[in-house]
């Protein structure tokens, strides 16, 4: 059994690394990754150094904002399965929103999580 799993584990595991490389080879010869890859060849270093400042800049900016999705779909998933903690864990407190979902959790569940996702998409 063994003699077959190692294997298809070492296959599996390759098989992402082998297609990123494929995938990237192709991509080099785009006539506009070419044309762009000459532009940037022919800017002066400082010109180079601020285009890759503002570039940093936008990674930057981009797993910020993908660190927040990932954090209010962990939210939203709360908020369907644990109202009150979802309302608490996006308030980062306790406050009148958290005693309204709990209380509407209480009393009817379908509309403490109705509140609950209000609040965490940002409506109330």
């Amino acid at each position: 059994m063994t003699k077959f799993f190692i294997p298809l584990l070492v296959l599996f595991l390759s098989q992402p690394v082998f297609a990123a490389y494929y995938n990237t080879t192709s991509l080099m010869k785009d006539p506009l990754i070419v044309k762009s890859r000459e532009e940037f060849r022919n800017l002066s270093v400082r010109e180079r150094n601020e285009r890759l400042k503002e570039v940093k800049n936008e990674i930057k900016k981009h797993k910020q904002n993908q660190g927040a999705d990932e954090k209010t779909l962990l939210y939203v998933i709360l908020a369907i399965l644990l109202p009150p903690l979802a309302v608490y864990l996006h308030q980062g407190e306790i406050n009148t929103k958290f005693w309204i979902s709990l209380i509407l959790s209480l009393l009817f569940w379908i509309p403490g999580v109705i509140y609950a996702l209000l609040v965490v998409l940002g409506e109330i």
